[in-house]
């Protein structure tokens, strides 16, 4: 009897724990959340983080909050999603610069290419809330 009490709390506590994250709509509804999954699928999302990973980057910035620079989701929030400010903001992680963000200036990153500096901003602008 202990065993099959034993078995059944167990199995209690896993379906409790769940594994099913749900978001809940403004009506009540509960949906399920695939934001960060389809996100981490993104191809352009897996190459920024493993470059981040390489880089220098979480020296100055962090995801979500100020630290020396800006948090990445600050400038996403700041900038949409072109070609144009993709191309603009790679321009400014290999040249550095200051003025945008206040007067500490980041650093420039001159050995890094044209194409990971690129995917170093879609990564960052794909974090726009």
């Amino acid at each position: 009897m202990k065993k099959v009490l034993g078995t059944i709390v167990v199995v209690v506590a896993i379906m409790a724990c769940g594994g099913n994250k749900e978001n809940k709509t403004a009506d009540g509804a509960a949906t399920a959340s695939t934001s960060t999954s389809s996100l981490s699928d993104n191809p352009d999302y897996q190459k920024g983080v493993a470059l981040v990973g390489k880089s220098d980057c979480l020296t100055c910035h962090k995801v979500n909050e100020k630290n020396i620079g800006p948090a990445y989701k600050d400038v996403a929030a700041k900038y949409e999603n072109t070609d144009a400010n993709v191309k603009m903001l790679a321009e400014k992680i290999i040249k550095g610069g200051s003025g945008n963000w206040g007067a500490i200036p980041m650093t420039p990153h001159p050995a890094l290419s044209q194409e990971d500096a690129e995917a170093l901003a879609k990564y960052v602008l794909l974090l726009k809330k």
